[in-house]
């Protein structure tokens, strides 16, 4: 088969479904337009960062591309006149960064193909429709049967995987859908299992796995062709959308906001946990539930895009279950990504957070308690139920299932281990991301209340205390070295006032009476402060009393004769 005859060989390292934060770091006035200095960070790596220059025009430009969504955006309204005083630049920063805040954070405006070009152009600047359709033409090439009837732009989230209505030549109104995807960061599996796996879902056959006409796949991408269906997803009927439009159009922002009904939410329930411990029981890793990936077939769910976990594409909610560490297999991935499904028929939109606080009023306590045991935080620290505990529930327990079709999915004892070991290997890579994440958090948790207003005033406090108490310790210091200082001083002249001829016997009795003498300069009493005995201290004590008791007219007069005059002989 000629399919893909020279494609890039390998697959994409890359995971569009990390998030980017964006923060605007510096603005700079060049001529008539302000430049604004913008840091991109992808995932919680600081080293994963780069910088970008974008101006206001290139935050409209993406802005009006994203009036698809309906939503309505905080970008910042031009303004003529006055638009380089600094106040208004600094004032407009604030704008642009409450702006880029809202896209980054936003569940499905941060994955779509027109934020990440705005903040990351250098990995998202090939065409990728432009690919898919040489791919696909390289297809027809060998099997010329089939034929395009037109793209489907942008009717998935996915960047990289692209659809196209097809028909038959020879049935011209039968239509079907031909999706080609890149393979992603998580394929550990050889490029011949890959094949001989993407093969095989041709043959799988389940009352609530949606039929695969043909599948294909080399070494870089893979092919899949399926019926199309009028009625379109179970997401299309939660959120009333045509399954032709673009992603953004459908889902961003619904015009009315209504769950299904009870025994719907029940029968759907059932079916995609039924469809599931089949596939956990097959030992086939699938990962990629949510309600857009689940195909209406009358009153029937039917699961879609089995090939995903194949050809190792990131889970649409892997931001979600990457936060917490004990959602860590694909059947837990499974089991979580079905309670945001839930959460979804039920109220008729995704749950604002994860995990979820409380829950609003519900049709039924039974659905309530399906969803505290998926999406709280005590359900998320704890790991998630099995599914065969969710088919236990109450809520789906006493549903009947009128399907006969007997399933059939035979996978080759060599195939089962290759995927076993590609399971193991896709959970190895989420542990440790999940590990990253919460090193994060905690260094971030850290540093947080570190910075904090309480924290500072603590720190004050103590630094305060502490310094206060040095002081004292220092001022006790010095109160002791003159109090020394002073005792020896005051211990030699403490006995009465004699003649300096008179010898003077150490004596305590008299001590109170007679006046201290005066401490000496600070400098005077450092050797003082050396000498250890008590006899010269008592030396010293009459040395100084002689020297205050001194009497100039005691001295003998003296005659001087002065030989320094010059004689004249």
């Amino acid at each position: 088969m000629a399919f893909m005859e020279k494609p890039p060989a390998g697959k994409v390292l890359l995971d569009d479904t990390v998030p980017l934060t964006a923060q605007i770091e510096a603005s700079q006035s060049l001529h008539s337009h302000t430049e604004y200095i913008i840091r991109v960070q992808r995932g919680v790596s600081t080293e994963n960062s780069w910088q970008i220059v974008r101006r206001y025009s290139d935050f409209d430009l993406l802005n009006n591309s994203l009036q698809i969504s309906a939503l309505s955006l905080p970008l910042p309204p031009k303004k003529l006149i006055g638009n380089m005083e600094r106040e208004f630049i600094a004032e407009r920063q604030k704008g642009l960064q409450a702006y880029l805040d809202v896209i980054t954070t936003h569940h499905i405006l941060s994955n779509c193909e027109l934020v990440k070009k705005f903040l990351d152009p250098n990995s998202y600047s090939v065409n990728y429709t432009e690919i898919a359709l040489q791919h696909v033409s390289m297809f027809f090439r060998s099997e010329p049967k089939w034929e395009v009837v037109e793209p489907l732009k942008d009717i998935g989230w996915r960047i990289r995987k692209k659809y196209f209505l097809m028909k038959i030549k020879n049935q011209p109104k039968e239509r079907l859908v031909l999706s080609w995807a890149d393979l992603g960061p998580d394929k550990y599996l050889s490029d011949r299992d890959l094949q001989y796996a993407v093969k095989l879902l041709s043959s799988c056959s389940h009352p609530y796995i949606y039929k695969i006409t043909f599948a294909t796949a080399n070494e870089s991408s893979a092919l899949v062709i399926r019926p199309f269906s009028e009625k379109g997803t179970l997401k299309d009927l939660i959120y009333k959308a045509k399954p032709k439009d673009p992603f953004l159009k459908k889902y961003c922002n619904p015009k009315k906001i209504q769950g299904l009904e009870l025994q719907q939410i029940k029968t759907y329930g059932r079916q995609i946990l039924e469809v599931l411990k089949f596939l956990h029981e097959k030992g086939f890793p699938y990962g990629h539930l949510h309600s857009a990936n689940v195909m209406l077939d009358g009153d029937t769910c039917k699961l879609l895009d089995l090939e995903n976990s194949l050809l190792g594409l990131p889970s649409f909610y892997r931001s979600y279950f990457s936060q917490f560490r004990k959602i860590n297999t694909l059947e837990g991935v499974d089991v979580h990504c079905f309670g945001h499904l839930l959460y979804e028929m039920t109220y008729g939109r995704p749950p604002d957070t994860i995990p979820v606080e409380s829950f609003p009023p519900a049709p039924s306590v039974f659905v309530v308690s399906v969803l505290e045991s998926i999406l709280t935080c005590e359900a998320l620290k704890n790991g998630m139920p099995a599914v065969s505990r969710l088919l236990q529930m109450p809520l789906f327990s006493d549903v009947l299932l009128t399907n006969s079709e007997k399933p059939q999915f035979k996978i080759p004892t060599k195939l089962k281990e290759a995927l076993k070991i590609s399971k193991e290997c896709i959970e190895k890579r989420l542990t440790e991301e999940q590990k990253l994440i919460h090193q994060h958090r905690r260094l971030t948790r850290a540093q947080s209340h570190h910075g904090s207003e309480e924290e500072k005033k603590k720190r004050k406090i103590l630094a305060r205390k502490k310094s206060k108490r040095s002081a004292n310790e220092s001022g006790e210091e010095h109160s002791a070295k003159y109090s020394n200082s002073n005792n020896s001083a005051g211990s030699g002249a403490s006995s009465p006032l004699t003649s300096p001829s008179s010898p003077t016997p150490p004596s305590t009795a008299g001590a109170s009476s007679i006046p201290p003498a005066p401490p000496l300069p600070p400098a005077a009493p450092a050797p003082s402060t050396e000498v250890p005995t008590s006899r010269p201290d008592a030396s010293r004590g009459a040395l100084l009393s002689s020297i205050q008791n001194f009497q100039k007219g005691t001295l003998k007069k003296t005659q001087t004769c002065d030989y320094s005059a010059p004689r004249i002989s």
